[in-house]
């Protein structure tokens, strides 16, 4: 993490150096209030996705609320989390490779830790691991509800892969991983809704076959920002694991939420840049470009200017397309709104907290870089 700070407390918006990552507040806390009132009185768990904000002081608050833990995709994001004082983490997904693997059962020391397996070999492999450290741990099956990533087959082969983890001796079984995570962009709600469903009866075949084998499934855990409530309201789930809803970006703006009995969640993260070039009347060029933005779900968007689009980006630069009435000088700054918030937040190392137009907080962004 470089020492360089962005900004510091008690300064104005406008004095904030650029490319820099705006967290809005007061839109932030919001979210967290819609999704603690969406799910108020439902017997359903929250564990947030620590992915979307890699950051231990927004997990601390969120569990704060009654969130259970976290749920994180990579060792050395759990570190993060655990070293910032977070004390129950689940890694919803595979951990593969003796290095991460003695990692892992090291930080079962320190924390609740849980982790996903869809192989047998693998669930030797964490066996071993968990028997060298003197941990005993959880493992949970991660079955393919849909979106055809990683994950077991549902049904016979999923209580197979139970079956092997319940006779290791340092392992325990502990539910299923059953994320639909090829449904959180379907645009339609039906769509979604669906979606949901066909993975719910995944879900029931598999947990079906478990009862009749006696074998416990504590856990049912999946969803995310755009289905929970569907999840939610199963009677399969048992935590749901929304994380972008703190934040939302562009991308999740295309979704259609009428109806849905999802909340629309209002957009809280920015990046903050600044008009470093305004060649013709109808181009300008910002300080925002690749390097400050993700755009594999498609382009920023320019917040509170009428008439400017960003429309290219390479490593250093974000081009605007203008009007001709576009007022935009050299040096001005301006909000963008990213199109993909969980790359766009491990661009950054401090998240520049906003209240009232002026800088109330720098939150460290603890798990920037943690892909390993």
């Amino acid at each position: 993490m470089s020492a360089y700070r962005p900004a510091e407390i008690g300064m104005p918006l406008a004095d904030v150096d650029t490319p820099a990552l705006i967290l809005d507040l007061d839109a932030f806390e919001r979210n967290l209030d819609r999704m603690d009132a969406s799910l108020k009185d439902r017997s359903i768990r929250l564990r947030p996705h620590a992915k979307s904000h890699k950051c231990p002081e927004i997990a601390l608050r969120q569990m704060q609320r009654g969130a259970v833990g976290v749920c994180c995709q990579k060792v050395s994001e759990a570190e993060a989390m655990v070293d910032g004082g977070v004390p129950d983490v689940l890694i919803a997904n595979e951990v593969v490779g003796v290095p991460k693997l003695r990692r892992l059962a090291a930080l079962a020391k320190r924390a609740r830790i849980a982790v996903c397996a869809d192989d047998s070999g693998n669930v030797t492999a964490l066996d071993e691991a968990a028997r060298a450290a003197g941990v005993k741990l959880d493992v949970l099956v991660e079955i393919n509800v849909g979106a055809n990533r990683c994950g077991v087959a549902p049904g016979e082969p999923a209580l197979r892969l139970a079956q092997a983890i319940a006779r290791s001796r340092n392992l325990r079984f502990a539910g299923l991983q059953a994320y639909q995570g090829a449904a959180q962009h379907l645009r339609k709600v039906e769509e979604r809704r669906a979606a949901i469903e066909d993975a719910c009866a995944l879900v029931r075949e598999t947990t079906e076959l478990l009862e009749d084998a006696r074998i416990a499934c504590e856990r049912v855990t999946g969803a995310g920002t755009g289905t929970y409530m569907f999840e939610a309201v199963s009677g399969v789930y048992h935590e749901l694991q929304a994380g972008s809803y703190i934040f939302m970006d562009v991308d999740y703006a295309r979704n259609e939420w009428t109806e849905s009995g999802v909340p629309r969640f209002e957009h809280s993260l920015f990046v903050w840049t600044t008009a470093m070039s305004r060649p013709t009347p109808e181009r300008a060029v910002v300080d925002a470009g690749l390097k400050a933005s993700s755009v594999d779900s498609g382009m920023p968007r320019v917040v509170e200017l009428e008439g400017a689009e960003y429309v290219k980006a390479s490593d250093e630069h974000g081009v605007l397309r203008l009007n001709g009435n576009v007022r935009l000088a050299v040096g001005e700054k301006l909000k963008l709104i990213p199109g993909h918030c969980d790359p766009t937040v491990n661009l950054y190392d401090h998240y520049v907290c906003m209240r009232d137009g002026r800088v109330e907080a720098l939150w460290p962004i603890s798990a920037r870089g943690a892909v390993w």
